[in-house]
């Protein structure tokens, strides 16, 4: 996508049209080696005008995001998925609609929440739940857009809880972290953000 940005832009998102980005090696992708690590593309698609930016958590997100984004002409919509193994043994659930732009609560907590934006989620539910057993209750949050973002839920989340993790698996600057940063300042919210 990197090498195709001035297609993207040029010959989809300027005209609006309804285009389909299915992005498979998000995040880190081992052997592959650097060239192909995709860590820039939440950063460069959030300022695409028109593009929809999405991640699923687990294959059932996966198989929903691409039923959704087929179901209408939403637009230019990016889906964005990591290289590897699966975390859902039994991935063949049925189609569901997901409304553009909003997220999930997965968990309540008592002063922390974590935003999480994708595959990486799956790591923030353990760490949630190695926290339990030491009487740490962390609050769990799917983004599952970092464009739109999910402004009623994220309203919920900085009038609730005093410190506030990003979790994605992508660059600081620019990525899901900075849209979170963002909201907060448009809203003046104040809590401890620690971006990662």
């Amino acid at each position: 996508m990197q090498r195709a940005f001035d297609q993207v832009v040029h010959d989809v998102a300027i005209q609006n049209l309804h285009v389909v980005f299915c992005l498979d090696r998000a995040g880190l992708v081992g052997d592959d080696g650097p060239t192909h690590h995709g860590a820039f593309d939440i950063a460069y698609f959030r300022c695409i005008p028109n593009m929809i930016v999405s991640a699923p958590m687990n294959e059932e997100e996966l198989r929903d995001l691409m039923f959704t984004s087929q179901e209408k002409n939403h637009g230019p919509f990016s889906i964005r998925y990591p290289r590897g193994k699966g975390v859902m043994p039994k991935w063949k659930t049925p189609f569901k609609s997901i409304e553009v732009g909003t997220g999930r609560k997965l968990r309540s907590g008592e002063s922390i929440a974590i935003l999480s934006f994708g595959h990486v989620g799956n790591f923030a539910s353990e760490v949630c739940n190695d926290f339990d057993k030491e009487g740490l209750h962390i609050a769990h949050y799917d983004l599952r857009f970092a464009k739109p973002l999910d402004h009623k839920m994220l309203h919920e989340v900085f009038e609730n809880y005093p410190h506030v993790i990003t979790v994605e698996d992508g660059c600081i600057s620019g990525g899901v972290g900075s849209a979170v940063l963002e909201f907060m300042s448009d809203h003046q919210y104040h809590s401890l953000l620690q971006p990662g």
